[in-house]
């Protein structure tokens, strides 16, 4: 029953991007177009060894486009549970889907499901790019670690995306507090530059958020094939916050759920 409602939730929502073919376009053009301004970036920097750069390897372009290419979870995990919702509200399906047999935890889910079947291929398509256009030497993955860091990942970024939608459940105004969310931590989480560039004050910032230790990990079992022992400590702090988040998320949206019950307001927008 649980893959049977999950299907008719991607089914839906595909036919409904497939639609918009322009969007699908345009998203495309802006991983071509974003690949390619950080590769003439990194070429002002060359192989000139920096001290930062150790060791993630000497390049920048590596570095960076692993930052860009799994920021997308993050971006996705934070705007697609309050938008799907939004878009829930605004068309009068929220309450009905409310009354369908469905739990909230299988409803939380299915409405953000195919926004990460989406997310993912961006992520490829920014692996494709810089692997056979701009020479991104992807040899020494480690594709088992890689995985379970990425899981971990989009447990974590997606409970924070839960969160969101609970405010916007209750307040009905949610964009600029999932587009600080994700400005904050892709600059504070090395998504851009080495955290370590930051003076230390900031630097104590980095380390309370999960996206610092997924795109460490990451970047560590890409480009260097580093084991899940070796990234160990990286992956500890990923998985407790994943342990902590999901219920904790799960619980304010039942919570923000039940107060627009009462209030009467969980179709108003």
């Amino acid at each position: 029953m649980f893959f049977r409602k999950m299907s008719a939730f991607i089914k839906r929502d595909f036919l409904i991007s497939k639609s918009y073919k322009l969007m699908f376009m345009l998203n495309w053009g802006g991983i071509v177009t974003t690949t390619l301004t950080f590769y003439f970036i990194s070429k002002l920097f060359g192989k000139v060894i920096n001290p930062y750069m150790v060791r993630y390897g000497q390049e920048y372009f590596p570095f960076v486009i692993i930052g860009i290419a799994f920021s997308t979870y993050l971006y996705t995990a934070l705007s697609s549970f309050s938008e799907n919702l939004r878009v829930e509200q605004m068309t009068g399906t929220l309450e009905m889907l409310l009354l369908t047999p469905t739990r909230v935890r299988e409803l939380i889910i299915g409405m953000s499901l195919w926004d990460f079947i989406f997310a993912s291929s961006r992520v490829l398509g920014y692996f494709l790019i810089a692997v056979f256009f701009l020479g991104l030497d992807v040899t020494k993955i480690n594709i088992f670690a890689s995985i379970v860091v990425l899981v971990f990942t989009v447990i974590s970024f997606s409970s924070l995306g839960v969160i969101s939608a609970a405010i916007i459940m209750l307040f009905k105004k949610g964009m600029p507090l999932s587009w600080f969310i994700s400005t904050f931590s892709a600059l504070f989480g090395g998504a851009y530059f080495p955290i370590e560039v930051l003076p230390a004050p900031l630097r104590s910032v980095s380390y309370l958020l999960p996206i610092t230790y997924s795109l460490r990990s990451l970047r560590y079992t890409i480009l260097k094939g580093y084991s899940l022992v070796d990234i160990k400590g990286d992956l500890t702090v990923l998985v407790i916050y994943a342990v902590v988040l999901v219920p904790v998320s799960i619980f304010i949206f039942k919570m923000s759920l039940r107060r627009a019950k009462i209030n009467g307001s969980l179709v108003q927008y």
